[in-house]
């Protein structure tokens, strides 16, 4: 018996509800601000939030192709591109919050606390990379980039691995949450092992 597809206006309706699942820690990220639910210290506590949610939906976004091969459907890929977004949205928070909150906009404090930080830079490189890939991720960009759009979206394998150092080196004290992250990583790139080692075989051959 065919399975009956859904159609464009219930594909709709799933999407929109997860876009709206997609905004609620930005929800609860705000509501917590606006009624100082946010600790002794508010500044750390958006930086880490903002941060996590940032690894997360990374993470999450590439999970889809696992599912996809586990369950032999094209579904989750038709959420990866959503995910990917919001990992930017959150990843352009994070930033946000030490540009204008903890850094207060001004280029001396920058041009001082970057140098001493490593975990800095590297955050800034991941976000700039990230921001490539939102950007040349329309049906257009991949119509105009064709097979190298391709290649140039395989960054956000070093993005999530340049996230979770990033968030080591952040972390001072109790490393249990980056080293969850850094797990998950680790399973979600061994899961794509052959395609790594059937690529390097290729640029070696």
């Amino acid at each position: 018996m065919a399975k009956k597809r859904l159609s464009r206006f219930q594909w709709g309706v799933i999407k929109t509800m997860v876009f709206v699942v997609c905004l609620l820690p930005f929800a609860v990220i705000t509501w917590d601000a606006l009624n100082d639910l946010l600790g002794a210290d508010p500044i750390q506590t958006l930086h880490f939030r903002t941060g996590d949610w940032t690894l997360r939906f990374l993470l999450i976004t590439l999970t889809m192709t696992p599912i996809q091969r586990l369950l032999k459907t094209p579904v989750p890929i038709r959420f990866r591109r959503m995910f990917g977004l919001f990992t930017f949205f959150y990843a352009s928070l994070h930033l946000l919050v030490w540009l204008v909150l903890d850094q207060s906009f001004s280029l001396d404090n920058m041009i001082e606390d970057v140098p001493e930080s490593p975990y800095i830079i590297l955050g800034l490189a991941a976000y700039i990379m990230l921001m490539l890939l939102a950007v040349t991720s329309t049906a257009g960009m991949m119509r105009r980039l064709g097979r190298k759009w391709d290649s140039l979206h395989k960054l956000v394998y070093v993005i999530a691995i340049a996230g979770v150092v990033h968030f080591f080196w952040l972390t001072k004290l109790d490393y249990q949450e980056p080293i969850i992250y850094a797990i998950a990583l680790s399973a979600l790139l061994a899961f794509r092992w052959r395609k790594f080692k059937a690529m390097f075989s290729f640029s070696n051959g």
